[in-house]
């Protein structure tokens, strides 16, 4: 079942202008110009979750784990920055493509920025 999450994270975010794949820690991220906007993981240390971590503008995070904590969770080292952690499980793929778009334009030059919907 991880692989078809991952081939899910890996649509949507490579649909992202100049976006690419590099491995780190173990695991698939999510780059532009070398910049990371989301990390896949599987499990990680044992927490029973395949989720996609990204990057999120300040108070999202708080919002977001408060009113859909099925959903969104602080992950572990990156959470304490703001990022948020979705399971991809239990996320419709307009949601996560919504998510992984805002984590793309916190990072990528305004250039690429403007080619991105959304």
């Amino acid at each position: 079942m991880s692989a078809e999450f991952l081939d899910r994270a890996r649509r949507v975010c490579l649909a992202r202008p100049e976006a690419f794949e590099q491995e780190a820690w173990g695991e698939p991220t999510w780059r532009v110009r070398k910049k990371l906007f989301a990390m896949f993981a599987n499990d990680h240390h044992g927490d029973g979750r395949i989720a996609l971590w990204c990057n999120a503008p300040l108070g999202v995070q708080e919002h977001l784990v408060r009113t859909a904590p099925d959903r969104y969770f602080v992950p572990p080292y990156v959470g304490v920055k703001g990022w948020i952690g979705i399971v991809l499980g239990r996320i419709d793929d307009a949601e996560l493509e919504s998510q992984v778009v805002q984590s793309y334009c916190m990072v990528a030059p305004k250039r690429l920025q403007a080619r991105v919907g959304g």
